[in-house]
Protein backbone atom coordinates (compact mmCIF):
# COMPACT_ATOMS: atom_id res chain seq x y z
CA UNK A 1 0.00 0.00 0.00
CA UNK A 2 2.83 2.20 0.99
CA UNK A 3 4.88 1.68 -2.12
CA UNK A 4 1.59 2.25 -4.65
CA UNK A 5 1.41 5.16 -2.94
CA UNK A 6 4.51 6.85 -3.20
CA UNK A 7 4.42 6.11 -7.22
CA UNK A 8 1.43 8.03 -7.26
CA UNK A 9 1.98 11.75 -6.55
CA UNK A 10 -1.98 12.70 -6.07
CA UNK A 11 -1.97 9.94 -3.97
CA UNK A 12 0.62 10.54 -1.78
CA UNK A 13 -0.26 14.48 -1.74
CA UNK A 14 -3.76 13.15 -0.26
CA UNK A 15 -2.45 10.61 1.92
CA UNK A 16 -0.08 13.39 3.59
CA UNK A 17 -3.32 15.52 3.96
CA UNK A 18 -4.70 13.27 6.01
CA UNK A 19 -1.68 12.51 8.02
CA UNK A 20 -1.02 16.25 9.04
CA UNK A 21 -4.40 16.79 10.20
CA UNK A 22 -3.10 16.92 13.89
CA UNK A 23 -2.23 20.81 12.75
CA UNK A 24 -5.46 22.00 11.38
CA UNK A 25 -6.88 24.21 13.40
CA UNK A 26 -10.29 24.92 11.33
CA UNK A 27 -11.91 21.35 11.21
CA UNK A 28 -15.66 21.58 12.58
CA UNK A 29 -16.57 17.76 12.17
CA UNK A 30 -14.96 14.25 12.15
CA UNK A 31 -16.18 10.58 12.11
CA UNK A 32 -16.81 8.94 15.12
CA UNK A 33 -13.37 8.03 17.18
CA UNK A 34 -12.57 5.51 19.46
CA UNK A 35 -13.67 7.49 23.35
CA UNK A 36 -10.77 8.41 25.79
CA UNK A 37 -10.59 5.24 27.95
CA UNK A 38 -10.73 2.58 24.82
CA UNK A 39 -8.02 4.56 23.25
CA UNK A 40 -6.07 4.83 26.20
CA UNK A 41 -2.32 4.75 25.01
CA UNK A 42 -0.92 1.91 27.32
CA UNK A 43 -4.23 -0.12 26.99
CA UNK A 44 -3.77 -0.33 23.34
CA UNK A 45 0.10 -1.27 23.76
CA UNK A 46 1.66 1.40 21.55
CA UNK A 47 5.57 0.31 21.07
CA UNK A 48 5.82 -2.63 23.80
CA UNK A 49 7.99 -5.25 22.53
CA UNK A 50 11.55 -5.60 21.36
CA UNK A 51 10.91 -4.82 18.48
CA UNK A 52 7.09 -3.48 19.21
CA UNK A 53 5.00 -5.85 16.32
CA UNK A 54 3.99 -4.60 13.42
CA UNK A 55 0.81 -3.66 14.46
CA UNK A 56 2.12 -1.24 17.80
CA UNK A 57 4.80 0.42 15.80
CA UNK A 58 4.30 3.83 15.74
CA UNK A 59 7.05 5.80 12.93
CA UNK A 60 7.62 9.14 11.60
CA UNK A 61 7.96 8.16 7.79
CA UNK A 62 4.59 6.90 7.18
CA UNK A 63 2.85 9.61 9.26
CA UNK A 64 1.52 7.28 11.87
CA UNK A 65 3.40 9.56 14.33
CA UNK A 66 0.93 11.80 13.54
CA UNK A 67 -2.45 9.95 13.66
CA UNK A 68 -4.94 8.60 15.85
CA UNK A 69 -5.37 7.06 17.92
CA UNK A 70 -1.29 6.81 17.95
CA UNK A 71 -0.87 10.44 18.67
CA UNK A 72 -2.16 9.55 22.40
CA UNK A 73 0.99 7.49 22.67
CA UNK A 74 3.55 9.57 20.39
CA UNK A 75 2.61 13.59 22.10
CA UNK A 76 4.07 11.81 24.89
CA UNK A 77 7.25 10.81 23.27
CA UNK A 78 7.66 13.10 20.40
CA UNK A 79 11.50 13.36 20.76
CA UNK A 80 11.56 9.59 19.54
CA UNK A 81 10.25 10.45 16.19
CA UNK A 82 12.09 14.10 15.27
CA UNK A 83 15.39 15.80 15.99
CA UNK A 84 15.25 18.30 18.62
CA UNK A 85 17.39 20.44 20.62
CA UNK A 86 17.32 21.08 24.43
CA UNK A 87 16.20 24.04 26.25
CA UNK A 88 17.75 24.00 29.63
CA UNK A 89 16.22 24.72 32.74
CA UNK A 90 19.35 25.67 33.94
CA UNK A 91 21.78 24.73 37.26
CA UNK A 92 19.23 26.77 39.98
CA UNK A 93 16.92 24.98 42.49
CA UNK A 94 13.58 24.16 41.74
CA UNK A 95 10.76 26.97 42.47
CA UNK A 96 8.79 25.25 45.06
CA UNK A 97 5.15 24.68 43.83
CA UNK A 98 2.79 24.12 47.31
CA UNK A 99 0.54 21.17 47.22
CA UNK A 100 -3.00 21.89 48.65
CA UNK A 101 -5.24 19.32 46.91
CA UNK A 102 -9.37 19.83 46.96
CA UNK A 103 -11.40 17.36 46.92
CA UNK A 104 -14.26 19.00 45.13
CA UNK A 105 -13.33 20.18 41.77
CA UNK A 106 -14.23 16.97 39.91
CA UNK A 107 -17.87 17.74 40.39
CA UNK A 108 -17.52 21.48 39.42
CA UNK A 109 -20.70 21.27 36.53
CA UNK A 110 -20.99 23.92 33.64
CA UNK A 111 -23.13 23.79 30.65
CA UNK A 112 -21.52 22.78 27.49
CA UNK A 113 -21.26 25.47 25.14
CA UNK A 114 -23.89 25.32 22.49
CA UNK A 115 -25.53 22.44 23.72
CA UNK A 116 -27.43 23.28 26.87
CA UNK A 117 -25.99 20.04 28.07
CA UNK A 118 -24.97 19.84 31.92
CA UNK A 119 -21.34 18.03 31.92
CA UNK A 120 -19.04 17.36 35.58
CA UNK A 121 -15.76 18.92 35.11
CA UNK A 122 -14.81 15.05 35.58
CA UNK A 123 -16.61 14.06 32.69
CA UNK A 124 -14.52 16.87 30.43
CA UNK A 125 -11.18 15.01 30.88
CA UNK A 126 -12.39 12.48 29.02
CA UNK A 127 -14.30 14.40 26.25
CA UNK A 128 -11.64 16.45 25.85
CA UNK A 129 -8.85 13.46 25.81
CA UNK A 130 -6.57 14.49 28.39
CA UNK A 131 -3.45 13.47 28.70
CA UNK A 132 -2.63 15.96 31.89
CA UNK A 133 -3.96 18.87 33.77
CA UNK A 134 -2.92 21.25 36.39
CA UNK A 135 -5.04 23.54 38.25
CA UNK A 136 -3.08 26.26 40.34
CA UNK A 137 -5.24 28.22 42.01
CA UNK A 138 -3.10 31.16 44.60
CA UNK A 139 0.42 29.87 43.48
CA UNK A 140 -0.51 26.71 44.77
CA UNK A 141 -1.40 23.04 43.05
CA UNK A 142 -5.06 22.55 43.67
CA UNK A 143 -5.83 19.66 41.48
CA UNK A 144 -3.43 17.53 39.36
CA UNK A 145 -4.19 14.31 37.11
CA UNK A 146 -1.82 12.22 34.19
CA UNK A 147 -3.20 9.64 31.64
CA UNK A 148 -1.99 7.15 29.62
CA UNK A 149 1.23 7.74 28.32
CA UNK A 150 2.15 11.35 30.62
CA UNK A 151 3.79 11.32 33.65
CA UNK A 152 4.83 13.83 36.06
CA UNK A 153 8.55 13.63 34.78
CA UNK A 154 7.56 13.28 30.95
CA UNK A 155 6.84 16.04 28.38
CA UNK A 156 4.53 16.31 25.57
CA UNK A 157 3.97 17.99 22.30
CA UNK A 158 3.13 22.46 23.19
CA UNK A 159 1.41 22.70 19.11
CA UNK A 160 0.85 26.24 18.86
CA UNK A 161 1.02 26.78 22.65
CA UNK A 162 4.89 27.66 21.17
CA UNK A 163 3.80 30.39 19.81
CA UNK A 164 2.91 32.09 23.03
CA UNK A 165 6.32 32.10 24.42
CA UNK A 166 7.79 33.06 20.99
CA UNK A 167 5.34 36.18 21.42
CA UNK A 168 6.03 37.00 24.68
CA UNK A 169 10.01 36.74 23.68
CA UNK A 170 8.96 39.29 20.62
CA UNK A 171 7.03 41.44 22.84
CA UNK A 172 10.01 41.67 25.69
CA UNK A 173 12.21 42.46 23.16
CA UNK A 174 10.08 45.47 21.63
CA UNK A 175 10.24 46.69 25.13
CA UNK A 176 13.92 46.42 26.24
CA UNK A 177 14.35 48.84 22.26
CA UNK A 178 15.95 45.68 20.78
CA UNK A 179 13.27 45.05 18.24
CA UNK A 180 11.13 48.21 16.90
CA UNK A 181 7.61 46.63 16.09
CA UNK A 182 7.08 49.43 13.72
CA UNK A 183 9.93 48.51 11.91
CA UNK A 184 9.49 46.41 8.87
CA UNK A 185 10.20 42.43 9.14
CA UNK A 186 12.65 43.24 5.88
CA UNK A 187 14.70 45.60 8.45
CA UNK A 188 16.08 42.45 10.57
CA UNK A 189 15.83 39.95 7.56
CA UNK A 190 16.87 41.67 4.80
CA UNK A 191 15.79 37.78 2.86
CA UNK A 192 12.48 38.81 3.19
CA UNK A 193 12.27 41.84 1.08
CA UNK A 194 11.25 40.55 -1.82
CA UNK A 195 8.70 38.53 -0.40
CA UNK A 196 5.40 38.44 0.97
CA UNK A 197 6.54 39.45 4.16
CA UNK A 198 9.01 42.55 2.93
CA UNK A 199 5.93 45.34 3.70
CA UNK A 200 4.73 43.53 7.00
CA UNK A 201 5.70 45.58 10.31
CA UNK A 202 6.73 43.54 13.08
CA UNK A 203 3.78 44.43 14.92
CA UNK A 204 1.84 42.73 12.17
CA UNK A 205 3.59 39.64 12.67
CA UNK A 206 2.78 39.52 16.73
CA UNK A 207 -0.94 40.37 16.25
CA UNK A 208 -0.88 37.89 12.80
CA UNK A 209 -2.56 40.56 10.71
CA UNK A 210 -0.46 40.13 7.83
CA UNK A 211 -1.68 40.00 3.97
CA UNK A 212 0.75 37.00 3.36
CA UNK A 213 -0.75 34.28 0.99
CA UNK A 214 -0.74 31.19 3.05
CA UNK A 215 -3.90 28.56 3.53
CA UNK A 216 -4.11 26.10 6.57
CA UNK A 217 -7.16 24.49 4.61
CA UNK A 218 -6.23 20.74 4.97
CA UNK A 219 -9.28 20.06 2.50
CA UNK A 220 -6.71 21.31 -0.05
CA UNK A 221 -3.37 19.44 -0.41
CA UNK A 222 -2.09 22.12 -2.14
CA UNK A 223 -2.08 24.56 0.54
CA UNK A 224 0.73 26.19 1.96
CA UNK A 225 0.48 24.70 5.17
CA UNK A 226 1.57 21.49 3.43
CA UNK A 227 4.84 22.83 1.64
CA UNK A 228 5.86 24.46 5.34
CA UNK A 229 5.51 21.34 7.61
CA UNK A 230 7.68 19.44 4.81
CA UNK A 231 9.95 21.71 4.46
CA UNK A 232 10.53 21.70 8.25
CA UNK A 233 10.14 18.26 8.37
CA UNK A 234 7.14 18.50 10.27
CA UNK A 235 5.89 15.62 8.04
CA UNK A 236 7.26 12.97 6.04
CA UNK A 237 8.32 14.19 2.37
CA UNK A 238 7.55 12.56 -0.89
CA UNK A 239 10.21 10.39 -2.96
CA UNK A 240 11.92 12.91 -5.27
CA UNK A 241 10.86 15.82 -3.41
CA UNK A 242 12.20 18.89 -4.72
CA UNK A 243 10.97 22.02 -2.36
CA UNK A 244 12.16 23.77 0.23
CA UNK A 245 14.61 21.83 2.97
CA UNK A 246 14.20 23.96 6.13
CA UNK A 247 11.64 26.60 7.74
CA UNK A 248 13.97 30.01 6.25
CA UNK A 249 13.53 28.34 2.74
CA UNK A 250 10.20 28.07 2.83
CA UNK A 251 9.36 31.77 4.54
CA UNK A 252 11.50 32.97 0.90
CA UNK A 253 8.40 31.51 -1.18
CA UNK A 254 5.91 33.28 0.94
CA UNK A 255 3.76 35.86 -1.34
CA UNK A 256 1.56 38.93 -0.80
CA UNK A 257 -2.12 38.51 -0.90
CA UNK A 258 -3.99 41.64 0.60
CA UNK A 259 -3.42 44.13 2.79
CA UNK A 260 -1.77 44.11 5.96
CA UNK A 261 -2.98 45.16 9.29
CA UNK A 262 -6.29 45.20 8.45
CA UNK A 263 -7.65 41.55 10.11
CA UNK A 264 -6.58 39.16 12.31
CA UNK A 265 -6.05 35.66 10.24
CA UNK A 266 -4.21 32.89 11.87
CA UNK A 267 -0.84 31.70 10.12
CA UNK A 268 1.10 29.46 11.78
CA UNK A 269 4.11 31.20 9.31
CA UNK A 270 4.07 34.56 11.32
CA UNK A 271 5.64 32.48 13.86
CA UNK A 272 8.53 31.53 12.37
CA UNK A 273 9.02 34.75 10.52
CA UNK A 274 9.18 36.59 14.15
CA UNK A 275 11.69 33.46 14.98
CA UNK A 276 13.97 34.69 12.28
CA UNK A 277 13.28 38.55 13.37
CA UNK A 278 14.10 37.19 16.98
CA UNK A 279 17.57 35.09 16.07
CA UNK A 280 18.33 38.52 13.64
CA UNK A 281 18.20 40.91 16.25
CA UNK A 282 19.36 39.34 19.13
CA UNK A 283 22.31 37.02 17.33
CA UNK A 284 20.76 33.83 19.19
CA UNK A 285 18.25 30.79 18.29
CA UNK A 286 14.88 31.31 20.08
CA UNK A 287 15.36 28.33 22.21
CA UNK A 288 18.98 30.07 23.62
CA UNK A 289 16.82 33.00 23.96
CA UNK A 290 13.69 30.98 25.45
CA UNK A 291 16.07 29.55 27.62
CA UNK A 292 18.44 32.62 29.09
CA UNK A 293 15.44 34.93 29.29
CA UNK A 294 12.41 32.19 30.56
CA UNK A 295 13.05 28.66 31.17
CA UNK A 296 15.84 29.15 33.40
CA UNK A 297 14.83 31.82 35.68
CA UNK A 298 11.59 30.36 36.52
CA UNK A 299 13.01 27.16 38.54
CA UNK A 300 11.59 24.50 36.12
CA UNK A 301 11.51 21.07 37.32
CA UNK A 302 12.69 19.64 33.51
CA UNK A 303 14.45 20.76 30.58
CA UNK A 304 12.72 21.75 27.61
CA UNK A 305 13.35 21.19 24.15
CA UNK A 306 12.36 22.16 21.02
CA UNK A 307 11.68 20.10 17.15
CA UNK A 308 14.33 21.73 14.45
CA UNK A 309 14.61 21.40 11.07
CA UNK A 310 17.97 20.25 8.92
CA UNK A 311 19.19 23.23 9.43
CA UNK A 312 18.65 23.20 13.09
CA UNK A 313 16.52 26.22 12.97
CA UNK A 314 13.47 25.42 15.65
CA UNK A 315 9.66 24.95 14.76
CA UNK A 316 8.49 28.25 15.98
CA UNK A 317 5.07 27.61 15.22
CA UNK A 318 4.43 24.93 16.87
CA UNK A 319 7.95 22.75 18.26
CA UNK A 320 7.92 23.19 22.07
CA UNK A 321 8.11 20.52 24.17
CA UNK A 322 7.67 20.46 27.71
CA UNK A 323 6.36 19.02 31.70
CA UNK A 324 3.12 20.18 32.40
CA UNK A 325 4.05 21.87 36.01
CA UNK A 326 6.44 24.06 33.95
CA UNK A 327 3.49 25.32 31.56
CA UNK A 328 2.09 26.05 34.53
CA UNK A 329 4.95 27.87 36.04
CA UNK A 330 5.06 29.96 33.29
CA UNK A 331 1.53 30.60 33.38
CA UNK A 332 2.07 31.52 36.82
CA UNK A 333 4.29 34.34 36.05
CA UNK A 334 2.42 35.92 33.46
CA UNK A 335 -0.49 35.95 36.14
CA UNK A 336 1.39 37.42 38.63
CA UNK A 337 2.87 40.11 35.76
CA UNK A 338 5.68 38.76 34.70
CA UNK A 339 7.34 38.13 38.29
CA UNK A 340 8.19 34.67 39.94
CA UNK A 341 10.60 32.79 41.41
CA UNK A 342 11.98 36.47 42.90
CA UNK A 343 12.55 38.68 40.30
CA UNK A 344 10.65 39.94 37.18
CA UNK A 345 11.56 38.07 34.13
CA UNK A 346 8.80 39.46 31.51
CA UNK A 347 8.67 43.16 32.07
CA UNK A 348 5.30 44.60 33.74
CA UNK A 349 4.00 46.30 30.98
CA UNK A 350 4.69 43.07 28.57
CA UNK A 351 2.22 41.46 30.29
CA UNK A 352 -0.33 44.12 30.53
CA UNK A 353 0.02 45.09 26.88
CA UNK A 354 -0.74 40.94 26.30
CA UNK A 355 -4.00 41.60 29.20
CA UNK A 356 -5.65 44.53 27.17
CA UNK A 357 -5.84 42.37 23.91
CA UNK A 358 -6.19 44.44 20.34
CA UNK A 359 -9.00 44.78 18.08
CA UNK A 360 -12.00 42.88 18.64
CA UNK A 361 -13.19 43.62 14.95
CA UNK A 362 -9.98 42.43 13.41
CA UNK A 363 -10.37 39.03 15.26
CA UNK A 364 -14.20 39.01 14.06
CA UNK A 365 -13.41 38.52 10.98
CA UNK A 366 -12.09 35.44 11.30
CA UNK A 367 -14.98 33.47 12.03
CA UNK A 368 -13.81 31.59 15.20
CA UNK A 369 -17.42 30.75 16.45
CA UNK A 370 -16.00 29.71 19.97
CA UNK A 371 -14.26 32.88 20.38
CA UNK A 372 -16.98 35.48 20.02
CA UNK A 373 -15.42 38.81 21.63
CA UNK A 374 -12.08 38.04 21.61
CA UNK A 375 -8.96 39.14 20.14
CA UNK A 376 -5.17 38.11 19.81
CA UNK A 377 -1.87 40.17 20.64
CA UNK A 378 1.61 39.44 20.76
CA UNK A 379 0.34 35.77 19.74
CA UNK A 380 -2.30 35.21 23.00
CA UNK A 381 -5.68 34.56 22.84
CA UNK A 382 -7.55 37.33 25.12
CA UNK A 383 -11.20 36.45 26.19
CA UNK A 384 -12.22 39.95 27.37
CA UNK A 385 -14.51 37.99 29.69
CA UNK A 386 -15.36 39.38 33.03
CA UNK A 387 -12.39 38.00 34.70
CA UNK A 388 -9.93 39.04 31.96
CA UNK A 389 -8.71 35.49 31.22
CA UNK A 390 -6.61 34.80 27.96
CA UNK A 391 -4.72 31.61 27.27
CA UNK A 392 -1.88 30.21 25.13
CA UNK A 393 -3.51 27.49 22.60
CA UNK A 394 -2.38 24.55 20.74
CA UNK A 395 -4.18 22.02 18.00
CA UNK A 396 -5.60 18.92 20.00
CA UNK A 397 -6.53 20.68 23.09
CA UNK A 398 -3.09 22.23 24.38
CA UNK A 399 -3.54 25.44 27.02
CA UNK A 400 -2.36 27.33 29.31
CA UNK A 401 -5.18 28.71 30.52
CA UNK A 402 -5.09 32.37 32.72
CA UNK A 403 -7.71 33.63 35.04
CA UNK A 404 -6.23 36.63 36.80
CA UNK A 405 -9.92 37.56 38.75
CA UNK A 406 -9.45 33.98 40.17
CA UNK A 407 -5.99 33.74 41.01
CA UNK A 408 -6.08 30.35 38.75
CA UNK A 409 -3.83 28.77 36.05
CA UNK A 410 -4.85 25.61 34.02
CA UNK A 411 -2.09 24.11 32.17
CA UNK A 412 -3.34 21.42 29.87
CA UNK A 413 -2.40 18.86 27.62
CA UNK A 414 -4.20 16.17 24.96
CA UNK A 415 -4.38 14.23 22.67
CA UNK A 416 -7.88 15.01 21.22
CA UNK A 417 -8.88 13.13 17.87
CA UNK A 418 -9.94 16.32 15.96
CA UNK A 419 -7.07 18.92 15.59
CA UNK A 420 -9.39 22.30 15.70
CA UNK A 421 -9.73 23.69 18.93
CA UNK A 422 -13.70 24.07 18.41
CA UNK A 423 -13.78 20.45 18.81
CA UNK A 424 -13.25 20.57 22.46
CA UNK A 425 -14.19 24.32 23.28
CA UNK A 426 -17.32 23.97 24.12
CA UNK A 427 -16.50 21.67 26.78
CA UNK A 428 -13.10 23.20 27.82
CA UNK A 429 -14.05 26.77 27.86
CA UNK A 430 -16.54 27.00 30.15
CA UNK A 431 -14.71 24.35 32.22
CA UNK A 432 -12.68 26.05 32.83
CA UNK A 433 -14.71 29.72 33.49
CA UNK A 434 -16.73 27.22 35.76
CA UNK A 435 -13.95 25.83 37.64
CA UNK A 436 -12.85 30.05 38.12
CA UNK A 437 -16.17 30.96 39.82
CA UNK A 438 -15.93 28.19 41.85
CA UNK A 439 -12.67 28.40 43.36
CA UNK A 440 -14.03 32.51 44.00
CA UNK A 441 -17.09 31.83 45.66
CA UNK A 442 -15.37 29.09 47.64
CA UNK A 443 -12.45 29.64 48.61
CA UNK A 444 -10.03 27.69 50.75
Amino acid sequence: MIDSVKKNPARWAAAMALLVTSLQAGAQTAPKFLDAQASDPITMGWMTGSPPPADKMIQFADGSFRKFPQIRWSFSNYRQFVPTSNVAHGTGPVSVLPVAPRQDIDGVSFQVMGSGETMSWAQSLGANYTDGIVVLHKGRIVYERYFGALKPQGSHIAMSVTKSFIGTLGAMLVAEGVIDENALTSTYVPELKDTGFGDVTVRQLLDMTTGIKYSENYANPKAEIFDHTRAGGVTPRPPGYEGPKSFYEFLLTIKKEGAHGQAFAYKTVNSDALGWVIRRATGKSIGENLQERIWSKLGAEQDAYFTIDSTGTEFAGGGLNASLRDMARFGEMMRQGGRYNGQQIVPQKVVADIRNGAGKAEFAKAGYKTLAGWSYRDMWWVSHNEHGAYSARGVHGQAIYIDPKAEMVIARFASHPVAGNPANDPTSLPAYHALAKHLLAHPQ
